[in-house]
C-alpha cells in the first residue's frame, strides 16, 4: 500500500520526501500513519528497482532538499499495479481505498470496469464480522448493541459503496463502446 501510494503520488507530481509524506498520512488517515522510519527506505527501494528519481533543489529558506520523481518505469509499474492489484488491495478497506485513489492513472476505462468489478464480487459475498459457526451474524440477530453497531455501520457503509460500484462501472462500460 506504501508503494502503491507513493507511485500514485508522484503520478502526480514530483514531491519531496515531507510532502510526501504529508499526502500519504492525508489520504491513510490515522489508521496507517507514515513514519519516516517506513517511507524512506521505501522510497530507496523504489529508487534502487528504477522506478524513482531523485533531484536535489535549492531549499527556500534551509538546506537543499530531495525532490522525488516517477521514471517511465514507475509509471508503468504503477499503471500495472492499478489493474491487477492483489487480493487483499480488494479486500482490505484502507488499502482499497488507495486503489481507488489513483486509479484514475489507468487510462482504460474497460481495466477501471474491471478491478471496480473485482471490489463488487468481493462485497456481494456474505459476511460478517461475527459467525455462529459458518453462518455470519446479522445486526438483528446479536444482543450486544456494540457489535450490533459495528454491522448496522458496515452494512450502511457497504451499501452506498454498492451502489457507488454499480453506478461507476455502468458508466464506465458506457464510455468503453
Amino acid at each position: 500500500m506504501l508503494e502503491l501510494a507513493i507511485l500514485g503520488f508522484l503520478y502526480d507530481a514530483p514531491l519531496h520526501g515531507y510532502e510526501l509524506r504529508k499526502r500519504i498520512t492525508a489520504l491513510t488517515g490515522h489508521v496507517r500513519p507514515v513514519a519516516e522510519s517506513t517511507l524512506y527506505p521505501a522510497i530507496k527501494r523504489l529508487e534502487k528497482a528504477g522506478l524513482l528519481a531523485r533531484a536535489t533543489e535549492p531549499g527556500a529558506v534551509a538546506a537543499p532538499r530531495h525532490v522525488l520523481t516517477l521514471t517511465e518505469d514507475g509509471r508503468q509499474e504503477l499503471r500495472r499495479r492499478l489493474r491487477d492489484p492483489v487480493q487483499r488491495d480488494i479486500t482490505d478497506e484502507n488499502r482499497w481505498f488507495t486503489v481507488l485513489a489513483f486509479l484514475r492513472h489507468l487510462d482504460d476505462a474497460a481495466a477501471q470496469a474491471a478491478v471496480l468489478r473485482r471490489r463488487l464480487a468481493f462485497l456481494e459475498e456474505p459476511a460478517s464480522f461475527f459467525y455462529e459457526g459458518d453462518r455470519p451474524l446479522r445486526a438483528e440477530e446479536l444482543d450486544d448493541p456494540f457489535r450490533s453497531g459495528i454491522l448496522t455501520i458496515a452494512r450502511a457503509t457497504s451499501r452506498a459503496e454498492l451502489t457507488w460500484l454499480r453506478s461507476t462501472i455502468d458508466s464506465l462500460d458506457e464510455s468503453a463502446n
